[in-house]
This record gives C-alpha cells, structure tokens and sequence, in this order.
C-alpha cells in the first residue's frame, strides 16, 4: 500500500509546494498555498476569514467541540471540500465504581468503559471524555471531511484504535504525533496501517526512513 507523507509545521514555507500550516502569523501568508490551514483553538470567525482570503481548507479543533454547528454554517458556505477536522486524542482513562444494590452479599466492580478508546482533547490538552470515533462521525455528518488526527500511538491499544479509524475513514484520515518527538512511525505504517502521515519538518526531512514500509509517494494535497 501507498505511504503519503505531507509536512505539519507553524512556518510557511514558499519552497514546499503542499504543507500543513498551524494558524498563526504565517497563516495569513501562506494560507493561498497550503494543502489546509490547522485551527486548534481558532474561532469560527477565524476559519472564515482564511477561506474568503483563499484557504484550501481549514482543519477545525476546539471550536467544533464547543459548537458543533460551525461545521455545518461553514460547509454550507464555503463546500464540504473545504472543511475538516483537526482532533487530538488520548486514551480515555477508565473509572472504576463498585455495586452493591442489586445484591448486598456480593460487591461488583464495574469500568466505567466496556472497550478502549479515545477522548478529544481541548486545545490546552485537557480532557473532555468525548469519544473521538462517536464524535468524528458526528462531524461527518455534518460534512467535515478531512480528519488530522494528532496522536501518539505507543500501546497496542492504540495501534488498535487507529487501524479501526483508518478502516473507515480510509483517504480522509491523517495522522501527525502529538507529544512524542520519536514516534514509532514504523508500527504506525505496519499495525496502525497508517497510510497518511503530516509530519513535522524534522520528520519529514527522515521520510526516506518510512518509504521500505510501502511505495511512498511525495508530498499531496489533503484528500478530501
């Protein structure tokens, strides 16, 4: 399978001819030539303005959580194509509480999860205990359409969750790390099947070192 990788970074660079873009200064000088335009905690009104000055596409984060609507005003705006997600996740903790009502002789453990899964995370990195697979498809719904998925997958549960992801959301998931500077991106490829990686230049620079891992191509633009 095709390994594509695209560059994540908070710098525009002219040099590159598709990028991923983090808001920010050089978002507005840049935001005419990025493959998308990544607003983890920018407004409504912020992902407008970069559309109407010729954005590709704008990835939403933090003001979607807050008001699910932004997708749908915007998509009915501007065209589905132009509109996705940016959605960072950890592993949901679980809670465990003890029953003891339905028999007083016998003390239940019960977890607060049945399976494993991951939470969306504001833009501060806290957590808000919504389920990022439920929540994705809720977005979708409302014509969202590509995903950048800020993760580190170190555990097997990951590695888990992130197939599942990629088997249904297929050219529309992207995948970057979010806290670890040395992921292991070789088990992404092969047990995460992760088949689109936004890298930070760093990374990208060592993308030849991932290429064995399939027939890797050069930089694309977000597939809508």
């Amino acid at each position: 399978m095709t390994v594509r990788f695209c560059c994540l970074s908070d710098i525009f660079d002219p040099a590159k001819e598709t990028q991923f873009l983090f808001d920010g200064p050089s978002a507005d000088v840049g935001a005419a030539s990025c493959a998308a335009i990544v607003l983890p905690n920018s407004s409504e009104a912020r992902a407008e303005s970069l559309l109407v000055a010729g954005a590709k596409q704008v990835l939403i984060g933090q003001a979607a959580l807050l008001d699910s609507g932004c997708i749908e005003r915007l998509v009915e705006k501007f065209g589905k194509e132009r509109i996705g997600l940016y959605v960072p996740v950890r592993i949901l903790a679980v809670d465990w509480s003890f029953e003891t009502v339905s028999n007083a002789d016998f003390k239940v453990v019960t977890p607060s999860l049945c399976e494993p899964t991951w939470e969306v995370l504001r833009a501060d990195g806290s957590g808000t205990g919504t389920h990022a697979d439920w929540w994705i498809g809720q977005m979708q719904e409302r014509g969202a359409q590509t995903v950048l998925l800020h993760a580190d997958v170190d555990s097997d549960t990951d590695l888990n969750l992130c197939a599942g992801l990629v088997e249904k959301l297929g050219d529309q998931l992207w995948v970057t790390p979010r806290t670890n500077c040395t992921p292991p991106l070789a088990d992404w490829i092969a047990f995460g099947q992760v088949r689109q990686l936004a890298l930070p230049p760093d990374l990208y620079q060592q993308r030849a070192a991932w290429q064995c891992q399939g027939n890797a191509e050069e930089p694309i633009e977000a597939t809508s």
